[in-house]
């Protein structure tokens, strides 16, 4: 039977800002190590690539999935896809993953897509909505392993205020209800903050509705 992580925070009311939940430390060290090796088998099945950007620049932040569908960039946009860019079907979203849906999610159907999202260097993530999905009124549910990270999340329309906070290894975000089409991006990751991940890095993993 797979273990499923051990949850640090998972009895602590969550934080709100603007409406994005926060639990912090929702899992704890040995949780966080469980998800972490479920998520190398994702990657040794599925190998991380740098999509492009509609524009035709390389994302700085590498990413792979698991589950029925991909996310996945080039010069013809944004949108999810059933194979990885190797032809290969995306392999399953691992348990360890979905038992933290299914804890803080709030909804009966299960995520079609995990996307997993590797942090280097000075790789960041600009502000963006989460609207390639079929259905708003799905959450996003994300889940933050190893380095710190600073998060920002702004409104609806782009260009709106914004705020940041520090997400550190185990944090569990929920973007939903009024929150769900909120811009929100990582505007850097702080090295040397977790001892999680052996050279080092972010690993952010977003689990979706898509159809």
């Amino acid at each position: 039977m797979t273990k499923m992580p051990a949850r640090a925070g998972a009895g602590a009311a969550p934080l709100s800002i603007r409406g994005v939940m926060l639990w912090k430390r929702f899992l704890d060290r040995p949780g966080q190590e469980a998800l972490r090796d479920a998520i190398r088998g994702v990657v040794a099945a599925a190998p991380l690539f740098s999509p492009e950007t509609r524009w035709g620049r390389k994302m700085s932040v590498r990413m792979t999935s698991a589950g029925r569908f991909g996310w996945y960039s080039d010069r013809r946009g944004y949108r999810y896809v059933d194979k990885h860019p190797a032809g290969t079907d995306w392999p399953p979203i691992p348990p360890e993953a979905l038992s933290i849906w299914d804890a803080v999610s709030g909804v009966d159907r299960q995520p079609e897509c995990c996307l997993v999202n590797f942090y280097t260097g000075t790789a960041k993530m600009g502000l963006h909505q989460d609207k390639d999905e079929a259905d708003f009124d799905m959450p996003v549910v994300s889940v933050s392993l190893g380095d710190d990270a600073l998060f920002r999340v702004g409104t609806e329309e782009r260009g709106g205020t914004t705020e940041s906070l520090w997400l550190a290894s185990g944090d569990v975000l929920v973007l939903g209800g009024a929150a769900r089409l909120l811009h929100h991006g990582v505007d850097r990751v702080k090295p040397g903050t977790s001892t999680l991940l052996k050279d080092g890095g972010r690993i952010n993993l977003t689990m979706r509705v898509v159809t």
